[in-house]
C-alpha cells in the first residue's frame, strides 16, 4: 500500500521548541502545536500510524532541482518546510 501525503486546508506559518529527550541526549523530541493538529485531524486517529520524510539539500541548486522534480512527479501535493534554529543562550 502507498503511503498518502497529509495535505493541509490553509497555509501554515508555525513556530515551536524542541525537547531534549533523555533517553537519546539529544535535542530530538518536536512537538506539534495544536494549530497544525487542526489542520490535520487525521493524526488525532489512535488506531493509524504515521511516518516522516526529512530531506536536506546543502546549496540552493539542489534544492531547486528537488522541486523542478517534484513538479514533474506529483505537482498537487507540497512538502513542508522545517528549519532548524540553535537560540541564544540566555
Amino acid at each position: 500500500m502507498e503511503k498518502k501525503t497529509l495535505v493541509p486546508r490553509k497555509v501554515i506559518d508555525s513556530n515551536g521548541s524542541m525537547y531534549y529527550d533523555e533517553k537519546s541526549q539529544a535535542w530530538g523530541i518536536i512537538r506539534l502545536k495544536s494549530e497544525l493538529i487542526k489542520e490535520f485531524p487525521q493524526l488525532k486517529e489512535k488506531r493509524s500510524k504515521f511516518s516522516y520524510q526529512i530531506e536536506y539539500y546543502r546549496t540552493i541548486e539542489e534544492f531547486e532541482k528537488f522541486v523542478k522534480d517534484l513538479k514533474k512527479k506529483n505537482g498537487e501535493t507540497l512538502p513542508v518546510l522545517m528549519f532548524l534554529y540553535k537560540e541564544p543562550e540566555e
